[in-house]
């Protein structure tokens, strides 16, 4: 099933227009979660309509969402979907906090997504 939320998440970012949307296997290191979706929005306004259409998709195919933290700023919005979080952050609040690099130490499975 995370699979499955893992495809329908990264097909609402391609949608919405997400920048530098890449996953992450992380089931291997640790057990909060079986992967880490990391997305950029080019405004406030931008990443809070990239939340609420995969919160809005994810509901409507029948998954839960665990959590939302971030929403009221929109610098950097965390969706926890159980399986999959998803990190939804502006340029800047992305390339301060590259998490992505925090996340692939010693592991080489991260992917980017063009």
């Amino acid at each position: 099933m995370h699979e499955e939320l893992l495809k329908l998440t990264l097909t609402v970012l391609d949608d919405m227009k997400a920048k530098a949307v890449s996953s992450m296997d992380v089931s291997s290191i640790t057990s909060i979660s079986d992967y880490m979706i990391f997305a950029t929005g080019n405004s406030s306004r931008h990443v809070r309509s990239i939340a609420d259409k995969v919160t809005e998709s994810v509901k409507k195919e029948g998954h839960s969402v665990m959590g939302i933290e971030g929403y009221e700023t929109s610098k950097w919005v965390l969706i926890d979907l159980g399986d999959v979080i998803v990190h939804i952050m502006q340029e800047e609040t992305r390339s301060f906090y590259k998490l992505e690099d925090l996340w692939s130490v010693g592991d080489q499975t991260a992917r980017p997504r063009l």
